[in-house]
């Protein structure tokens, strides 16, 4: 997994830290239980950094509990509205996990794509971004 990086100004956020490199947003998820009101705050937050526009998301995934279907739902209409894009790195079957919690029943309505490299996961978000 991915460490802080020591050159970068880091916003440090409820469930996840942010930083920008390449023009690509990185968050650090944290192992918090994800709710509305912290859906809600989040998405105020990265506005703010991103001056409210959609940016691709590199997202380095943890564990953490599963969110309930009120708050899985307002999180995927939130997606589009601050990330135009988004590559998951995580252990192999953590990120398959999660978008079928989120997206069992819908497809994503961003670009997504879950990686195990950090690498391959820049490179598909430039890719699709140009």
């Amino acid at each position: 997994m991915e460490n802080y990086p020591t050159n970068k100004a880091i916003t440090k956020g409820e469930i996840a830290d942010y930083w920008f490199e390449d023009g690509i947003l990185v968050s650090m998820s944290k192992s918090i239980k994800r709710t509305v009101p912290l859906i809600a705050a989040n998405v105020d937050l990265v506005k703010q950094l991103t001056n409210n526009t959609p940016v691709p998301l590199l997202i380095y995934l943890k564990s953490s509990p599963v969110p309930d279907a009120e708050t899985r739902r307002f999180s995927a209409t939130k997606l589009p509205e601050i990330y135009s894009a988004m590559a998951m790195v995580a252990q192999p079957g953590l990120s398959k996990f999660i978008m079928n919690i989120l997206f069992s029943l819908q497809k994503p309505p961003i670009p997504m794509k879950s990686f195990t490299n950090a690498q391959q996961a820049k490179a598909w978000l430039k890719k699709i971004s140009q």
